[in-house]
This record gives C-alpha cells, structure tokens and sequence, in this order.
C-alpha cells in the first residue's frame, strides 16, 4: 500500500523530503564532477562544492563521491591543447627532487663557507703579523738550505786539506831520503 502525502506521518514525510534532497544534490554533484573531468577544469573538494552548488560537508559525508573526487584529483587534466600532461604523482616527484636538490646545494653552501672562513682566518693570522709572513718563512728555509751547503764545502775543504797535508808529508819524506849522506852520489876532487 503506498501512502499518500496526506496519509503520512509528518516525520516520514520529513525523512522522504530529506532523501529527495540528498538525491538531488548528489545528481548535481556527480553532474558537476562528470563537467569538471571533461573541462579538464583542477578538481579539488572546494570546487566541486562550488561547482555543485552544495557544501563541502555533503562532500565528506558521502565518501563515495569523495572518493571519485579524489581519484580525479590524482589523474592529470585532459583539456585538449594545453601541452604535456602534469599528474599530481609527477608534480609530487619533482617537488621531492627539488628538495633533495636544495638539501644538497645547502651541503654544498656550507661547506665553502667553512672554506671561506679558514682562508679568511689564515689570511686575518698572517696580515696580523702575529704568524711569520709568507716571504720571511721563504727566507728562513733558504738560509737553512744555505748554512746545510756551507757545512757541506767545510768538510770538502777539510777533506782537500787532509789531502794536500799527506801529500806534502810524503813529499817531505821523499826529500829527505833524496837529500840524506847516504843516497848523496860520490863526488869527485
């Protein structure tokens, strides 16, 4: 037996007017989302509720048409001429990429200002006057190369000297045998 509007409660009449309206706006929303899809229009909840003509909490409440909101969500745009297709799994990527890019350029930055710093700080060391300037620590390494050879000459020349005094030794020795009574040749008067 079906009711008649007079023959119904006031409440079941209530309730029935509430799924007529809950119908009404989810044909408007589905309508509204098959559009969206087709425009290759963005498709986010907000503008879909726009879209609709219906209020984000319908949205949340029906998690069947959310659900379909967010898989168009995630699918790129099929407007016809606009170019490459961007997804959002793609967007995702590069955002993720450029991070890891900046967390290496922000290494990389560090580090040379560490670099700089120790160039500015050994520069700062030396025009202080504190450390021993670049040329005067050149200079002390060539005396020390200096005063090493002249130690080297010295023990050449005592070497020459040693020699020169054996050979005048042995040269004096011969002169004496030459010269001594018994090696003198008779001589004749």
């Amino acid at each position: 037996m079906n009711r008649t509007p007079a023959t119904a409660s006031p409440a079941a009449a209530m309730a029935e007017g509430r799924r007529a309206d809950s119908a009404r706006r989810r044909q408007r929303v589905l309508k509204a989302l098959n559009a969206a899809a087709a425009s290759g229009e963005e498709i986010t909840v907000t503008s879909l509720a726009r879209l609709a003509g219906v209020d984000r909490t319908f949205l949340y409440r029906h998690r069947d048409l959310l659900e379909q909101i967010h898989a168009l969500e995630a699918q790129p745009p099929n407007a016809p001429g606009t170019g490459p297709v961007v997804s959002r799994a793609s967007l995702l990527a590069d955002l993720l990429a450029a991070q890891q890019r900046a967390a290496r350029l922000a290494a990389r930055v560090q580090q040379l200002e560490h670099r700089l710093s120790e160039l500015l700080g050994q520069q700062a060391w030396h025009e202080s006057g504190l450390g021993a300037p670049a040329d005067i620590d050149a200079l002390n390494q060539k005396i020390t190369h200096l005063e090493q050879h002249v130690t080297d000459l010295r023990l050449q020349l005592e070497e020459r000297d040693q020699d020169v005094d054996a050979a005048r030794a042995a040269n004096r020795e011969l002169m004496t045998q030459i010269n001594s009574p018994a090696n003198a040749a008779p001589t004749r008067h």
